[in-house]
């Protein structure tokens, strides 16, 4: 059953912005990639440090310690040191808040 979590509204997430929130099961990152909305685990699969924080090129975000890309859409481990991927979650609006699914 999905357990949807409220992130922020939807006016306060602007294209090429990201919100990490943090919830019981892990920090999240929803990012606003032109308009669509993706949400992935705050952790490089790498050395498990935070990722959210690094610089996206397009749909990829960079690891801000080591370099590794990951896809923002799926979660793919894109380049090492990064060879697993991340966990994604699903994304919603709701009555004009974003919300993700944690379930």
């Amino acid at each position: 059953m999905a357990e949807w979590i409220d992130v922020c509204s939807e006016s306060e997430l602007h294209p090429d912005e990201r919100k990490i929130v943090s919830t019981d099961v892990a920090e999240i990152a929803v990012f606003n990639l032109e308009g669509e909305l993706f949400a992935i685990e705050d952790v490089c699969t790498h050395d498990g440090g935070e990722l959210a924080t690094g610089r996206c090129e397009g749909d990829q975000i960079i690891c801000p310690r080591h370099g590794a890309r990951f896809c923002i859409r799926n979660g793919k481990a894109l380049t090492p040191p990064a060879y697993e991927d991340i966990e994604t979650f699903p994304v919603r609006i709701e009555q004009g808040l974003i919300q993700v699914d944690i379930s």
